[in-house]
């Protein structure tokens, strides 16, 4: 059976340790998983293993995960138009959108607000009825922070006529004996660490130098906005698109479960379509990347740009996975067996540094069951 090397491990959580040793972030947390079951853990910094952090986007593989045992019973299905399902998403010229487009973030409306009317289904309808498309549906690509998933928390209510959140929970976390991650009420929001911005911003002459913009558009995706998961309101509301909290031990048992099924949660053929099928081909606005996404994944993909795409360099090609904002990352490979899960309280504002941080965690965890 394979193993970790443990010499590869220490190598691993000296990486890992780094900044937090040197008083960039305030803490952090890891875990692997191998063989069906997490292997390996370690927390350090102003943490324990038992403290829970915010997931922010890397929540969306749960979410879609979710809406997977739909498509695999037929509640919900791919090419259906949202609006036959929801009739309140028809208007402004969203009528012929499909669930397909929803989940590969070509739906063309990434920039639609949210607030807390989004806790019931009628608040959620409400403001889909006043969205608007920013560009023409199916034609191209651009990252749906959290309007499309708020689209599938309605689908999914009206798929199996519960909560979303309990939806989530019952199909999901609790057969594969996870505890709750999205949508905690405040007697279950104990030992989460607190977000804290860290780091200065990249100048425009920094950009421009590295990257050859000189600015990135954030959307709602601002420092305020993320700091905000600090509050119990939004713990509590369940944001299906960033609002998960869990250990880097739960998000990594999950992750293995995509890759075994042992639970049978999900329908095969379906399972190994969203693992594998890029549906998405289309380049991301900023650098034209091919965005490598299937119906809730991206893939790391065999063009040498997987590291665009927030894996490592030592990955399969077949690695799947789903990051998340300031550094969290989250993914399994399918050759090596590995799931990897990385956690943050630190949301590091040099956005070179944070993604520089990623693919070296990535790609050094990606050999660990690699013979030295």
């Amino acid at each position: 059976m394979t193993a970790i090397v443990p010499e590869r491990l220490a190598k691993l959580e000296e990486r890992i340790a780094r900044e937090v040793d040197a008083g960039l972030l305030p803490a952090a947390q890891y875990a692997v998983g191998l063989n069906g079951e997490v292997m390996a853990k370690g927390t350090v910094g102003d943490a324990n293993d038992d403290t829970r952090f915010t997931l922010f986007s890397a929540t969306k593989a749960l979410v879609a995960s979710t809406v997977w045992t739909c498509l695999g019973e037929g509640s919900i299905k791919l090419e259906s138009k949202v609006a036959d399902m929801i009739p309140e998403f028809a208007s402004n010229g969203k009528d012929d959108i499909t669930v397909e487009q929803v989940m590969l973030h070509t739906s063309g409306f990434p920039r639609n607000g949210w607030g807390a009317e989004m806790a019931t289904s009628e608040g959620r309808r409400s403001r889909f009825a006043a969205w608007k498309t920013n560009w023409e549906p199916g034609t191209r690509y651009e990252y749906h922070p959290t309007s499309a998933h708020w689209v599938l928390a309605e689908l999914l209510e009206v798929a199996t006529g519960q909560n979303y959140l309990d939806v989530i929970e019952q199909r999901v976390t609790k057969p594969l004996g996870l505890p709750r991650i999205l949508g905690l009420v405040p007697d279950h929001q104990d030992n989460i660490a607190e977000l804290q911005n860290v780091g200065d911003p990249m100048t425009p002459d920094e950009l421009e130098a590295i990257l050859g913009v000189r600015e990135i558009p954030v959307g709602e995706v601002t420092p305020e906005a993320l700091i905000s998961f600090n509050e119990a309101s939004q713990r509590e509301l369940g944001v299906p698109g960033g609002g998960g909290v869990a250990t880097a031990a739960t998000y990594a048992a999950f992750y293995q479960a995509l890759l075994h099924n042992s639970a049978g949660i999900w329908d095969e053929a379906w399972l190994e379509d969203v693992k594998t099928n890029v549906r998405n081909h289309f380049g991301d606005p900023l650098f034209n990347t091919p965005a490598n996404r299937t119906a809730g994944l991206i893939v790391a993909g065999d063009d040498g740009q997987a590291s665009l795409r927030g894996f490592g360099k030592t990955q399969s090609p077949a690695t799947f996975g789903h990051n998340g904002a300031g550094g969290q990352i989250a993914w399994a490979d399918p050759v090596s067996g590995l799931s990897f899960v990385y956690l943050t309280n630190g949301l590091d504002q040099h956005l070179v540094r944070q993604a520089k941080r990623g693919v070296a965690l990535s790609s050094t965890a990606a050999e660990l069951t690699t013979p030295l």
